[in-house]
């Protein structure tokens, strides 16, 4: 009994000198990790809400050369506030409003001023815009139409802002149970589509005919949803496959930490300073908001950007999910010394 408890003793007191320096290590890793993170965090999500303002705003101007020189002189005393888009007369500016091309316009008639907004674009650009513009040149206020306006039941876009959010969730909790769940291959993009479509569907369910937020087609707006959290999915699942754990951290991080503060879906990618705003639209956050607008109220306008943004984002992601796939079979082979094991 003593020489066993001599032994006991001599063998711990030799691991926990080595387990110290490792333990203090991992306290450390916490101690110095978690805060760089909530500093990322307070700068992605913090940073751009703070310097929210237009910024090359994309804005119409209707009507006679003569007749709005002193109102673009007016705009562009904001420098760098406004990309203004001349048009002939006040038709010209509803189609453009319409088409997605300008986010408003001021036309200049020999009645007076008029300011055409499009509050389903942005409500924020539009309070902004009339806020810009609030009085006439004679002190009167200025007559203002909105074209495109948001849906009654949800006027200032709030559940479409609240959706990014939801969706970005949905794609990274179904990237990382496929991965979790050990599904590769042909099987794992089935998983990824199906609960897309389902998340999709059921999305479009609660936002457009629950809360009466969409005014657009039914099945568009389920299809931009689903595609959206594909896109996010597919990323996640595919550096998962590719890398390993650490995959399935980063790609959350970039949705998550730069996506979704970066989308712009709460204002607009031109309210955001630069070049947030364009970095935005070039993840699946912003360019499933972006999408997700004009297929509800817009008939589609502008769409394929976006569109294409996901649609390249899920494509890569599912084409990483393949590969990761076929590399671990050639690696499961190699070290068997047998042939190449048949695709999932």
């Amino acid at each position: 009994m003593s020489a066993t408890s001599a032994t006991s003793t001599t063998s711990a007191s030799t691991h926990h000198p080595s387990q110290q320096p490792s333990h203090r290590r991992r306290i450390a890793a916490v101690v110095l990790l978690i805060p760089v993170l909530a500093a990322l965090a307070l700068w992605a999500f913090a940073w751009p809400a703070a310097r929210t303002a237009p910024h090359d705003l994309p804005l119409g101007l209707a009507g006679p050369a003569s007749a709005t020189a002193q109102v673009q002189r007016q705009l562009e005393a904001h420098e760098g506030a406004f990309e203004i888009h001349r048009y002939a007369d006040e038709a010209a500016a509803r189609d453009a409003i319409e088409d997605r091309t300008v986010y408003g316009a001021v036309v200049v008639t020999e009645r007076g001023r008029k300011l055409l907004t499009a509050s389903a674009a942005s409500p924020l650009v539009a309070q902004s815009l009339q806020q810009a513009m609030a009085q006439r040149a004679d002190g009167a206020p200025m007559e203002t139409l909105d074209v495109v306006p948001a849906s009654a039941d949800d006027p200032r876009g709030s559940v479409l802002t609240s959706s990014v959010l939801p969706m970005t969730l949905a794609g990274i909790a179904a990237g990382a149970a496929v991965t979790l769940l050990g599904l590769r291959g042909r099987r794992a993009i089935a998983a990824l589509i199906g609960a897309a479509a389902v998340v999709g569907t059921v999305a479009a369910l609660i936002a457009g005919n629950w809360l009466g937020a969409f005014t657009g087609s039914w099945w568009p707006q389920a299809g931009a949803l689903a595609l959206s959290t594909l896109a996010v999915s597919a990323a996640v699942a595919g550096l998962a496959a590719l890398l390993g754990t650490p995959g399935t951290g980063l790609g959350a991080f970039v949705v998550m930490m730069l996506g979704n503060p970066f989308s712009g879906a709460s204002s607009a990618p031109e309210m955001l300073p630069a070049p947030v705003g364009v970095i935005g639209q070039w993840l699946p956050p912003g360019a499933g908001a972006s999408l997700l607008r004009s297929v509800s109220f817009f008939d589609g306008a502008a769409a394929s950007g976006p569109a294409l943004t996901l649609a390249w984002w899920a494509a890569l992601g599912l084409g990483a999910v393949l590969l990761g796939s076929a590399l671990k079979r050639r690696r499961a082979s190699a070290s068997s010394g047998r042939g190449p094991a048949p695709a999932p």
